[in-house]
């Protein structure tokens, strides 16, 4: 009994498996993506407002201008990951991400965790991000053309705001963000194609945001801003010398996170052997060029010291310019970053619940494709619901660090899932080889565990429990439903 129930956690798909299941059946996904595309989708699900935020937290507090280095580093322990990540999205070109990796690799009760830690990630990810969306919306709503939303409508009922007579009033919703999201999921539930197009657009939409901001700022610029480049270490832990700069890559790290989100497409990429790579690391590659401009432009012009306790050093950047529009630029670039975000983190979201359910670990009623859209419109809908109603009416933005820890996790199994593929399956179709395996990928599970470390004990808690959920829902349903056991026991 006991070896029954142990098999029945450790039972994995075969490559063959799945591979057959992704190109057969109703419910087939388009291959639509090509490399663009899919390189379009990283950068949306990188390129947000850590741009602008995280950039000068890391030089004020930590590397000062040596902030450049911090990022290349932090951008070094992401390409271990990724090249892990590109390497099984060539292999195993099916939608599902890290957890259909995990269920190759690891079994069943591995790849449900993973699984059900996603769909909480990229959940808690797009409502925080809506939050914010909604937030610099209605900000650039009244600066930009005179229009002030209801404070009720912008505010969740957990919030408050001043009334003219001076009293608190609770917010009734935050209808922006609901309204971001229910558009998102819409334009999902469309179609891929469609909604590859819209990123598409709204991606160069703030990297040309971003390359004026630059291109601006490099002519503003004063060399004594650099002086010193590396600070010299204050004798607390993280705060300047290469300590800080270490601390700073930790820091901006979290910028860097999403690009995972392009995997969980792979069954709508065409050519997913060679592109899924492509798009993998050369959104990667890409991002990493932009922030360690950035990271260069802002410390240019504003000395690291002057950014310390300042929440828009960027504003504070641009004021050492004689364009003060550049301030209203910054934000409309914000709110395409947060768009972009939104969107992808709501297609990865879909793509697991999607996978899980064609694996029979949750109702097949997720995995159904539309006839006409060929996308799985049914988790869309759910989400788009799900989702909306923490954007709308919860204080969400308190839960942001959730999506870090569950990324990491992911990357963590992937990495894993590396090693143990190169044993069992050595002959196996690789169009993408990693290198130096398993060197590389124990380089990224040791940064990514540190990372985890690093995060505090409530995000710990927040994991467990959610963790301790999804295992009450697996040996309650999701174990006796699994298809692999279905199959096996008749």
């Amino acid at each position: 009994m006991a070896a029954g129930f142990a098999g029945d956690l450790t039972r994995t798909k075969s490559l063959d498996r799945l591979n057959r299941d992704a190109e057969g059946g109703e419910n087939k996904l388009a291959r639509t993506l090509g490399p663009w595309s899919l390189i379009a989708l990283g950068i949306g699900a990188v390129i947000g407002a850590g741009l602008f935020s995280l950039t000068g937290i890391a030089a004020a507090e930590y590397a000062g201008p040596a902030v450049v280095i911090s990022f290349a580093i932090a951008a070094i322990g992401c390409a271990f990951a990724g090249m892990c990540y590109s390497e099984l999205a060539g292999m195993i070109p099916v939608a599902g991400s890290a957890y259909t990796y995990s269920y190759a690799t690891m079994g069943e009760f591995v790849a449900w965790i993973i699984g059900w830690d996603l769909v909480l990630e990229y959940a808690v990810g797009a409502a925080t991000v809506s939050v914010s969306w909604s937030s610099y919306v209605t900000r650039f709503l009244h600066d930009t053309l005179g229009i002030n939303l209801p404070p009720s409508l912008i505010r969740s009922p957990f919030e408050t705001y001043a009334l003219p007579d001076g009293t608190l009033a609770h917010g009734l919703v935050n209808l922006p963000a609901i309204f971001i999201i229910v558009a998102a999921s819409a334009l999902l539930m469309i179609g891929i194609r469609e909604s590859a197009r819209v990123n598409a657009v709204v991606v160069l939409i703030k990297l040309a945001v971003v390359a004026v901001v630059i291109g601006v700022g490099l002519f503003y610029i004063k060399a004594q801003n650099y002086v010193p480049f590396i600070p010299e270490n204050t004798g607390t832990f993280g705060e300047y010398g290469w300590s800080g700069i270490m601390r700073g890559a930790g820091v901006v790290f979290f910028a860097y996170v999403g690009f995972d989100a392009v995997s969980t497409a792979a069954q709508e990429a065409k050519n997913p052997q060679r592109n899924m790579m492509i798009g993998i690391l050369g959104s990667l590659a890409i991002c990493t060029v932009i922030y360690i401009a950035f990271a260069g432009v802002l410390t240019g012009l504003v000395h690291y010291d002057q950014m310390k306790g300042d929440a828009a050093p960027v504003n504070t950047a641009i004021g050492q310019t004689p364009f003060p529009w550049l301030r209203s630029l910054v934000t409309l670039g914000v709110i395409a970053g947060f768009s972009t975000v939104i969107l992808v983190l709501l297609l990865g979201q879909s793509r697991v619940f999607y996978s899980m359910s064609q694996d029979g670990l949750l109702p097949g009623f997720f995995s159904k494709i539309h006839p006409t859209w060929k996308t799985p419109y049914r988790s869309n809908l759910f989400f788009m619901v799900f989702t909306s109603a923490f954007a709308g009416f919860l204080p969400i933005s308190e839960l942001g660090h959730m999506t870090s820890i569950g990324t990491l996790l992911a990357f963590i199994l992937v990495c894993v899932g590396v090693i143990i593929l190169r044993r069992t399956q050595p002959d196996a179709r690789r169009d993408y080889r990693a290198p130096l395996v398993p060197l590389v990928p124990i380089l990224g599970i040791v940064s990514c565990f540190a990372m985890m470390v690093s995060l505090d004990g409530e995000t710990w808690l927040r994991l467990v429990v959610w963790l301790a959920i999804g295992l009450v829902i697996y040996f309650g349903w999701s174990r006796r439903h699994s298809r692999i056991g279905r199959e096996e026991a008749a």
